[in-house]
């Protein structure tokens, strides 16, 4: 990491996150509240999952809404490449990590990031709803602060739809089961902020209600 030997690094690692911070706001101000696809690196192109995430990009922006992801491979690839298939504004707000390509070919928009926290701030702001794919740990903490965010009212609540019953229904069961009713948790109707769909067109039945017509600076 750059400025890790300076005498000062924690002073110039502010300066890091404050230019991060000020990109993004600056590149994505203008733009309309997009759908964000979250999803596996792993997974490939032959894959249903990565064919159903390419059919949601390019349904999303066919309905006039950016596209946006992690900009790197599997769901994130595929949900650009719909975006920019249906000739749509598709953004990757990149991340470099020591074993994961970091852009993926279909970007329109791409915004780098060192910081985690600093790329989820810029999705977040920027997204009218989430479509989550099947994915790992990456994925499941996506999930997990979109939810805690919406729970807590620190953002307006937005649509969290989980791709796949087959997959996520064993954590909605534990959600429901252990989380909320055997310890009480999690309070009643918080299982309710996580939509499951199972193909392209429930997720846009799920997302009729959104229009393309905000931009990021309406957004608290």
């Amino acid at each position: 990491m750059p400025f890790e030997n300076e005498p000062d690094s924690n002073a110039w690692r502010m300066f890091r996150i404050m230019g991060e911070f000020a990109n993004g706001f600056q590149t994505l101000s203008e733009m309309p509240k997009a759908i964000a696809i979250f999803g596996s690196a792993r997974t490939a192109p032959d894959h249903p999952h990565y064919q159903a995430a390419v059919q949601v990009g390019h349904a999303c922006a066919e309905r006039g809404f950016p596209v946006v992801t992690g900009g790197g491979p599997g769901i994130m690839e595929a949900g650009n490449k719909g975006a920019k298939e249906a000739g749509g504004n598709s953004v990757g707000l990149c991340i470099q990590l020591p074993f994961e390509q970091s852009h993926n070919p279909y970007i329109t928009t791409a915004l780098d990031f060192h910081y985690f926290f600093v790329r989820k701030v810029m999705f977040l702001k920027h997204t009218a709803a989430i479509v989550v794919m099947p994915g790992g740990f990456g994925t499941m903490d996506e999930v997990f602060e979109s939810a805690t965010l919406v729970q807590t009212g620190k953002i307006d609540p937005i649509p969290i739809i989980l791709y796949g019953r087959e997959f996520w229904g064993g954590l909605v069961d534990w959600l429901t089961k252990t989380m909320h009713d055997a310890n009480g948790y999690i309070s009643p109707g918080d299982t309710d902020l996580l939509q499951t769909a199972d193909t392209p067109e429930e997720v846009m039945v799920l997302l009729a209600n959104l229009h393309p017509t905000t931009t990021a600076e309406d957004m608290p």
